[in-house]
C-alpha cells in the first residue's frame, strides 16, 4: 500500500480511534486510511476549532485524539488550539500534510511552528521508515503525554511500502516514587495541625486514595480548575482553589501549614500569585514529571513519582489516624452559598442570578466547557459538576474562542451527559462556525452565551484609567437569531423568568440544540479577574 494509506492504519491501529480536521488535498487520504483503521472522523468549519475538539476529547476520555489538517494554512489555522493543547500537555497527534519545497506557496516552516508553542515536531522521512515513525509519534504522546506534531510530505506519501503490522497500542507505565521522598511526605503529614490536599490534573482517576489519605491525615481537600468535581459531595472539599475560590475557602487554605499539590502545577493561578500560601506554609509537590517540581513556586519538597502510587505508599506507611485540620468549621466554601445583591434589571440578568438559577435546572450529569473571559468564573464556581469529568477547562493559553469547540469534544467524549458551552459574546461570534458542527452531529447542546456587548475583561481593565474603550465595545448583536440560523432552537433571556424555555428543551425531545443568548449585567468586573489583574 502506498504511505499514507500505511500511516493512517497504523495510527488506527496505535489507538487513535477519534480524528477531528478540515480536509484539503494534502490529507485527504491520510484521513480516509485512518477511518478505514477504524478511527471516527469529525468534520469541523475550522482547524482552529478542530484542534481544540480533539484536545478536548483527549482530555475527556482518557485516550490519545488525532487532528488532521492540510498542508501550511491548514495548520496555521488550527496554531491557537495545538498551543492550547501543547501547554496542557494533552496527548494528541496532529497529523499535518507538508511540502518541503520552499518555493511553493504552501511552504512554512512546520517544525518551527510546533516548536514554538511547546509541541514535539515529528517527520516522515521515508517509506521504509514511515509506519515506525508514526507508531513513534503516538508513543510519544501517550508516553511523555505531549502534543506530537506528525509532518507527513507529500513527496512520500504516494511511494509505496509494507502494511503495517500489527502493534498494541502504547501505554504509560506509572513513575515510582523514591522512598526517601516518600517518607519524608509522611513524616510532613504526620506532623502537620492544618494539611490540605490541592488536588490537579494528575490526580484525575485517584479520588478514592487521596480521600483515604486525607481522612487519615486529617487533610481538607481542594482541586485546582482543572481538576473541578475531584471531590464532590465529600463533606471536607474545600471546592476549587485560586482565583476562582469562595472568600471561605481562601481563608481556610490561607491558613494551612502544610499544602500538597497532587498532579497539580501550583501556578498563579491556583495559587492567587502565591497570595494563598501562608508565610510559614511548607509547600509539597508531586508530579511523575519531575521538570514540573518547583516550576511556578518554590517548594520545600518535591516528589517525582505517579499520584495514586505515591499517595498509596504514604498512606500504607502513615499509621494511625489524625483530626488535623478537620477541627475546623468550614462553613460558607460554595459560592452559591455566599450572599450577593442580585443587580439585575429589566434588560439585564445579573450573571450571579443566571448562573445559579441554570444549576437548579440543568440534571446532574452534565459536562461543562468554559470558554475565556470577564465571564468565566460565574459558571465555572456556579455551575456543579458531578466528578472531575464535568469540566473540560481549556484555559492554559487564555485564548478567547476555543469554549464552542472544548464543548463539542467533550461531548463526544461524554455521550451519556448533557453538553453545555458556556461562552462570553466575543467567543461566541467568534466560534460561531462550529454551531453547525453542533446541529450536524447531532448533538443535544445547550449553548449559554453571557453576552455584555463589549470583550468585558478589558473593558474592566483598561476603562477605570479613563481609556477609550471603542476599540472593545460593540452594537448589540442578536445571538439568538444567529443560533436559529444554524438549526438551534433559541432564546433571548433578560430576566430570570425567561430561563423557563431552557427548562421547557431539557423537559422535551431535545431533537434540536439550544442557544440562549443572555444580556447580562456588565457593570463590574469580576472578582477572579479583579485577583489575577492585582496579582500583574
Amino acid at each position: 500500500m502506498n504511505v499514507a494509506d500505511a500511516i493512517g492504519r497504523a495510527l488506527a491501529a496505535a489507538g487513535v480511534r477519534q480524528v477531528f480536521g478540515v480536509i484539503g488535498s494534502g490529507n485527504f487520504h491520510l484521513t480516509n486510511a485512518m477511518v478505514a483503521g477504524g478511527a471516527r472522523f469529525v468534520a469541523a468549519r475550522h482547524e482552529g476549532g478542530a484542534a481544540t475538539m480533539a484536545d478536548a476529547y483527549a482530555r475527556m476520555s482518557g485516550s490519545v485524539a488525532a487532528l488532521s489538517v492540510h498542508q501550511g494554512c491548514g495548520l496555521t489555522n488550527a496554531m491557537t488550539g495545538i498551543a492550547e493543547a501543547a501547554k496542557s500537555r494533552t496527548p494528541m497527534v496532529v497529523v499535518a500534510a507538508e511540502v518541503t519545497e520552499p518555493r511553493s506557496n504552501f511552504y512554512v516552516d512546520q517544525e518551527a511552528l510546533a516548536r514554538s508553542v511547546g509541541a514535539v515536531p515529528v517527520r516522515i522521512t521515508s517509506a521504509e521508515t514511515a509506519v515506525a515513525e508514526a507508531l513513534g509519534a503516538v508513543a510519544t504522546a501517550v508516553r511523555e503525554r505531549r502534543t506530537v506534531l506528525l509532518n507527513v510530505p507529500l513527496s512520500v506519501q504516494a511511494l509505496e511500502t509494507a502494511a503495517p503490522a500489527v502493534a498494541p497500542p502504547p501505554s504509560k507505565d506509572p513513575v515510582v516514587p523514591d522512598a526517601a521522598e516518600v517518607t519524608k511526605l509522611t513524616d510532613l503529614l504526620r506532623h502537620a495541625e492544618r494539611p490540605v490536599f490541592v488536588a490537579g490534573r494528575g490526580s484525575r482517576g485517584y479520588r478514592q486514595v487521596l480521600e483515604s489519605l486525607a481522612e487519615r491525615s486529617g487533610a481538607l481537600l481542594a482541586t485546582s480548575a482543572v481538576a473541578h468535581g475531584l471531590f464532590q459531595g465529600n463533606p471536607w472539599s474545600l471546592g476549587i482553589s485560586g482565583g476562582f475560590a469562595s472568600p471561605r475557602t481562601a481563608e481556610l487554605i490561607r491558613a494551612a501549614d502544610l499544602i500538597v499539590g497532587w498532579g497539580c502545577a501550583l501556578n498563579m493561578w491556583t495559587t492567587r500569585h502565591g497570595a494563598l500560601i501562608g508565610p510559614d506554609t511548607t509547600v509539597v509537590q508531586v508530579d511523575d514529571d519531575a521538570t514540573a517540581l518547583g516550576v511556578h513556586r518554590e517548594i520545600q519538597l518535591g516528589v517525582t513519582g505517579d499520584v495514586g502510587l505515591t499517595a498509596t505508599m504514604v498512606l500504607d506507611a502513615f499509621g494511625e489516624q489524625r483530626v488535623g485540620y478537620r477541627t475546623a468549621e468550614l462553613g460558607s466554601v460554595r459560592w452559591r452559598d455566599v450572599a450577593f445583591d442580585d443587580e439585575s434589571t429589566g434588560d439585564r440578568i445579573d450573571p450571579r442570578t443566571l448562573s445559579l438559577v441554570l444549576d437548579d435546572l440543568l440534571p446532574a450529569e452534565r459536562v461543562i466547557a468554559v470558554d475565556s473571559g470577564n465571564f468565566m468564573g460565574y459558571p465555572s464556581v456556579c455551575l456543579s459538576v458531578p466528578d472531575e469529568n464535568g469540566l473540560c477547562f481549556t484555559q492554559a493559553f487564555q485564548s478567547v474562542g476555543l469554549g464552542l469547540a472544548t464543548a463539542i469534544g467533550a461531548a463526544l467524549a461524554q455521550p451519556d451527559r448533557l453538553p453545555v458551552a458556556v461562552l462570553g459574546d466575543g467567543g461566541a461570534l467568534m466560534s460561531a462556525a462550529e454551531l453547525d458542527t453542533v446541529r450536524r452531529l447531532g448533538l443535544p447542546m445547550l449553548v449559554v452565551v453571557y453576552n455584555d456587548d463589549a470583550y468585558g475583561a478589558e473593558v474592566h481593565h483598561f476603562g477605570p484609567g479613563g481609556h477609550p474603550l471603542d476599540t472593545v465595545t460593540f452594537p448589540p448583536t442578536d445571538i439568538a437569531a444567529i443560533g436559529r440560523g444554524y438549526g438551534f432552537e433559541a432564546v433571548t433571556v433578560r430576566t430570570a423568568k425567561d430561563l423557563a424555555a431552557v427548562g421547557g428543551w431539557l423537559n422535551g425531545p431535545r431533537s434540536a440544540p439550544m442557544l440562549v443568548d443572555a444580556k447580562v449585567v456588565a457593570d463590574h468586573l469580576s472578582w477572579w479577574l479583579e485577583e489575577a489583574f492585582r496579582g500583574h
